[in-house]
């Protein structure tokens, strides 16, 4: 068996210690799977001068002892499309190199013993559907007809992906290890990376005991030793190792007796994966977070020296009662016989997700780590991070991969908290808006954070806590997740009507906030941004493009004095954007500072009919119309406060953003509420705030658009200007997209539901077939049905056009509406100014 062999395997693939150049264009620091993967593509792609080096042998570390499994499933939207390429890339591996992989693909199936399950499986069917990857949902009949051995007393439903099941790891990365030396690559073991050395020019030096590499690049590819080499350049990249065992069994002659090997089985209520293993069985548990273990002294003193193929002493009873689920579901299990054991560190991040591309803070330093899926992940993500090293973006969206979305708060203690509940929630229901709680709240909260936290539902956004929706006397207080409308959604009604029709206070103080200063500053955002600079005094709308003309980021700019800006980018985006501009900084030799003032600024924003009353309250500043305009910025004093003023609300409501400094969030929160008493004022959290910009039509970056939508289908024209002087990035490809003309385009459309809301990523139908989907949604209050943002092609896309969106399994009649359903405000007071009458 492939395990058996694994263990003989210590030293077959001897290979002598050289460095054999001292420069490369990269240097790859690890040979696991992953890092051999990105070897193999970046050669494959013709780059010349790739040199990879591993410490002591290739899949040393987690990828020799992995159970290898493979599947086209994942919850995620474009992380389908890595595990897609994964697969298809092992099936031609073998023909390409000439080494076989052992590659199985009988198919996989994930259990539903449980109604939320069998609501779990059509929520994930509607995401898969636009999807080329082939997902069913299946009757218990046709699960024991693929499974034949299952006790079917609990199986409800089954979630079947043909072409799933499982690779010998270390085949696998030695057939990519051929085919990177094929291509030109060279991989050099046993040769340790000592240190790390940057130049001023951006180059590496890498130190080893052979010698000095000069690298253009490096990529941190080292596995559960990827902190250690984080080290030597002052970064404290957040990883655990986690204990994961597989048990393998004897024969089992009701298994030896099939003419057809089994499919994977995920038994999601049991938390563990089951498959076959020649002629017996191979199971593999995920226990609970008080009972999984960490390897924490790894973290606080380094991996052992010489730790490689070594295991860690097994435990059984550990994973005990996910043994007796399994032979409940497999009975034939009872009588077999454990001959092997396998107990190995696996590499987790707080959110099992791996940290894949460049990294912030230093220059030409990429990370491929974290990887708790390293087999399926190897072949897509070494795919995905050659194409952007090759082409300077990213080929499609993976925000949630980003290594920039974790920064100073995530704390070794952070990191152990997360992995914990990350590792135990393996096959927990995955519902929407879902909140985990472990580790939280971290060292970065607003400064309102205890005066609000026992008064609302707060969500997690990088780092920060922020109200989701408030709590008012006889609500159902608390995080009660489902499918369908739950417990927010009558308050989050109030909170509309509030905004509407009074005066609403929302902390936005997780706002990513730059300052950007010095003589070229006006120069490097012309370059940057796709709108024009705002003048002095005013705000803009502003995106930043891809020079493949892809929505990279969308940031409000405010000229604050001359030369001086303020940017503010969503809370998720803060170190994405800021790395993307520092390097164009860095690349064009622009004379600027920009500062990073995301943790020492607070945002309160005041939005609704009676703002502009309750604020002028506290500031002799005119905040008439017209003298205040929209879209204008000044600093001014609130109860002698100091705040940058901006007239703009992502309510689409009269509005201002307050930005102040943080240890004054409290006294200004408790000025305006005070001030507002006679108004009625009171707060509102963010799902009160996505109704309100869906109403008014509002795009949202990393729905409406990001790196996978250009600006002109997702209908951003009007902050687009391409007629401007200077060559922004990604002008010239939006002048040929233009050109081409658009193949698809984002539309508006109501539906017609009844205890399901759109909330984006869902199949949208026209005529029996997948035409498109949806980018979010939500349920209107204002025209008391459900709304959504979808992407449908060119010809299905005129106001009047009906279509069905597919909800929970069942498809729902929509039809394209013209945009906005409710005007903005300013638009409202245009009209009113011209004597016609506004729609609400």
């Amino acid at each position: 068996s492939h395990i058996q062999k694994k263990l003989l395997l210590k030293n077959l693939d001897a290979s002598s210690p050289s460095l054999g150049k001292d420069k490369a264009d990269t240097v790859i620091i690890g040979g696991g799977c992953v890092g051999v993967s990105l070897a193999y593509h970046l050669a494959k792609a013709g780059l010349k001068d790739v040199v990879l080096l591993e410490k002591s042998e290739l899949t040393a570390g987690s990828t020799w002892h992995a159970a290898g499994l493979t599947t086209y499933f994942h919850p995620g939207i474009n992380l389908k499309k890595i595990h897609a390429y994964s697969i298809k890339l092992y099936e031609k591996l073998e023909e390409e190199t000439g080494q076989s992989v052992g590659f199985h693909q009988p198919g996989s199936i994930r259990i539903a013993s449980t109604p939320t399950r069998v609501d779990e499986f059509k929520y994930q069917m509607t995401r898969a559907g636009w999807h080329p990857t082939e997902q069913y949902l299946i009757t218990p009949e046709k699960v024991q007809e693929l499974f034949p051995l299952l006790n079917m007393d609990k199986v409800l439903a089954g979630l079947y992906n043909p072409g799933d099941g499982h690779i010998d790891p270390y085949s696998l990365t030695m057939a990519l290890a051929a085919g990177a030396r094929k291509y030109g690559a060279q991989l050099n073991y046993p040769v340790q990376v000592t240190n790390l050395n940057p130049r001023s020019d951006g180059t590496w030096e890498v130190e080893t005991p052979l010698g000095i590499i000069q690298a253009k690049r490096i990529v941190n590819t080292a596995g559960f030793w990827a902190r250690d080499i984080g080290k030597m350049i002052g970064l404290q990249h957040p990883l655990i190792p986690v204990h994961h065992q597989y048990v393998v069994t004897s024969t089992v002659p009701e298994v030896k007796a099939l003419k057809t090997e089994l499919p994977v089985i995920r038994d999601l209520e049991g938390s563990y994966y089951l498959r076959q293993e020649r002629d017996g069985l191979l199971f593999g548990p995920y226990e609970s977070e008080e009972k999984m273990k960490l390897q924490e002294s790894w973290v606080t003193n380094g991996v052992p020296p010489g730790f490689g193929k070594e295991l860690f002493e097994s435990d059984l009873d550990r994973i005990m009662e996910h043994i007796e689920a399994a032979m409940e579901m497999v009975p034939v299990l009872r009588k077999a016989d454990i001959v092997n054991t396998i107990s190995g560190p696996i590499t987790y991040s707080p959110d099992i997700l791996p940290m894949v591309g460049p990294h912030q803070g230093v220059r030409n330093y990429w990370v491929a780590i974290g990887f708790g899926y390293g087999i399926i992940h190897a072949g897509g993500m070494g795919k995905y991070l050659s194409d952007w090293i090759l082409e300077g973006e990213p080929p499609f969206d993976l925000i949630e991969v980003d290594p920039n979305r974790y920064g100073k708060w995530t704390t070794t203690q952070y990191t152990a908290a997360k992995a914990r509940e990350s590792y135990g929630f393996n096959n927990i229901v995955g519902y929407p808006k879902e909140e985990r709680f472990a580790g939280r709240p971290t060292e970065r909260t607003s400064g309102l954070y205890d005066l609000l936290k026992s008064r609302c539902s707060m969500g997690f956004h990088a780092g920060w806590e922020q109200p989701h929706w408030f709590y008012k006397p006889g609500d159902e207080t608390g995080y009660k997740p489902s499918f369908r409308r739950t417990n927010w959604f009558e308050p989050v009604g109030r909170e509309y009507k509030q905004v509407m029709e009074k005066v609403g206070v929302i902390d936005l103080s997780p706002f990513g906030k730059f300052k950007v200063k010095g003589t070229d500053s006006v120069k490097l955002l012309d370059h940057l941004f796709a709108n024009v600079v705002p003048k002095v005094g005013s705000t803009n709308i502003s995106h930043m493009l891809t020079p493949r003309g892809k929505v990279y980021a969308e940031l409000t700019v405010s000229q604050l004095y001359p030369g001086e800006f303020m940017l503010v980018t969503g809370s998720g985006s803060e170190l994405h954007d800021l790395r993307w501009i520092e390097e164009q900084i860095t690349r064009g030799g622009y004379k600027v500072e920009i500062e990073n003032m995301t943790d020492e600024m607070g945002v309160l924003s005041v939005a609704g009919p009676y703002a502009r009353q309750v604020l002028q309250k506290l500031t002799n500043e005119d905040l008439s119309d017209a003298s205040f305009k929209f879209l204008q910025c000044k600093n001014l004093k609130l109860s002698n406060i100091p705040v940058t003023a901006i007239r703009i609300s992502y309510t689409g409501e009269l509005g201002w953003e307050l930005y102040h400094r943080k240890q004054d969030s409290v006294p200004l929160y408790n000025a305006i509420m005070e001030a507002g008493q006679k108004e009625g004022i009171d707060d509102f959290g963010t799902y009160a705030l996505n109704t309100l910009r869906l109403e008014k039509g509002f795009r949202a970056w990393g729905a409406e658009m990001n790196c996978d939508t250009n600006p002109l289908e997702a209908g951003l024209e009007y902050f687009v200007k391409l007629n401007k002087a200077a060559d922004f990035t990604g002008k010239q490809a939006l002048k040929q997209i233009k050109e081409k003309g658009l193949q698809r385009r984002l539309v508006y459309l109501t539906l017609d539901t009844d205890n399901v809301d759109p909330e984006g990523n869902e199949s949208v139908w026209h005529n029996g077939k997948v035409i498109g989907n949806t980018t979010s949604g939500c349920f209107s209050y204002g025209a008391q049905q459900s709304l959504a943002f979808a992407y449908v092609p060119m010809e299905l896309s005129k106001v009047g056009q009906k279509l069905e969106v597919e909800l929970l399994g069942k498809n729902y009649p929509a039809t394209i509406i013209q945009e906005p359903l409710v005007l903005t405000e300013p638009t409202r007071m245009r009209l009113q100014r011209k004597g016609e009458s506004p729609k609400m």
